[in-house]
């Protein structure tokens, strides 16, 4: 009894070799960014975390003081200040991004494809813009007595506010001035709304639905998932905010006399503590606690993201 061969080619199997040329290639592209991680990122952290329990000046000899820092900073009365006015910050300007970012993008999805690279190249240039520029042009634009934005709001009979003197009005006025530098939300937005499938807004004409409903019930649910992206991103930034408000409050001669906390954000004074007090083990174990917020509060978003951003296949 003959058998004859098998006339198809058999796989060549790859040996131990080749494998970990593959990983080594691997390793060499991704090196740049490991460096930078380990160097720029998770060496500071590790420094910071060993110095948050250290009374560290940079002048004098580093002593261990355990856990004083954490102590004062549950007891520091300017730190809830400041925590606060970041709360208040986010609150405004993470919203007000969103919607108006939302808003231009669905305006330039209904624009033609020769003018829609130009207004995406126009929204999207101020976010190039320096942030210390945008901090200077904050005291320009809201001035409450020769600013723009009042001599607008005078043109219509309304009275402007105070908006860089006025406690109030010093967290407003930054939440509209961070309108400035949406591009980037805008063409994640469209994107996003690019890949909405036409059929459901046909299916939904047929229905007789309006305009209102189309936007509630097809639009949202399919670009859910870059709205939460945003969202994280945007509430990230917001705690993180330094420049503008530094810029404008603490950072300038003609600012010098501004004496009130209304513009006190957490990292602007983290960066006094840090570099204007020389108290690095405390701004260390500010820095530390600003990361377990923004933690405690991205797993919260993540957390409530399952009830209301929708995934392919309609699972939640």
């Amino acid at each position: 009894m003959t058998t004859t061969a098998d006339p198809r080619p058999r796989p060549k199997r790859r040996g131990r070799g080749y494998d970990k040329r593959e990983t080594l290639a691997a390793f060499g592209f991704l090196s740049p960014w490991l460096f930078g991680f380990l160097a720029l990122t998770a060496g500071p952290m590790v420094i910071s975390l060993f110095l948050s329990f250290t009374d560290y000046d940079g002048l004098r000899e580093t002593g261990n003081v355990g856990w004083r820092n954490y102590e004062q900073v549950l007891t520091d009365p300017k730190l809830r200040t400041a925590l606060t006015n970041t709360l208040i910050y986010a609150v405004l300007s993470v919203p007000a991004t969103m919607i108006v970012s939302l808003w231009l993008a669905m305006m330039l999805s209904k624009v033609g494809r020769r003018s829609a690279g130009i207004f995406r190249t126009l929204y999207y240039l101020p976010e190039v813009t320096p942030k210390v520029a945008i901090g200077v042009l904050f005291l320009m634009l809201f001035n409450g007595q020769v600013g723009l934005v009042n001599s607008a709001l005078g043109l219509v009979g309304i009275d402007g506010p105070q908006w860089s003197t006025d406690g109030p009005w010093v967290k407003p006025g930054l939440a509209l001035m961070h309108l400035w530098s949406v591009g980037g939300t805008v063409i994640i937005y469209l994107a996003a709304l690019n890949n909405v499938p036409q059929e459901l807004y046909e299916a939904a004409d047929i229905d007789g639905a309006s305009p209102w409903q189309r936007f509630r019930n097809v639009t949202l649910p399919m670009i859910s998932g870059a709205l939460f992206f945003t969202l994280i991103v945007q509430t990230i930034d917001a705690f993180q905010s330094f420049d503008e408000a530094y810029t404008a409050f603490y950072g300038s001669a003609a600012s010098a006399s501004y004496s009130s906390d209304a513009a006190l954000f957490y990292v602007v004074y983290l960066f006094q503590q840090a570099f204007q007090f020389l108290h690095m083990g405390y701004a260390s174990a500010m820095a530390w606690l600003l990361f377990l917020v923004i933690m405690v509060v991205t797993l919260v978003q993540v957390r409530l993201s399952r009830r209301f951003v929708y995934y392919e296949g309609g699972e939640r």
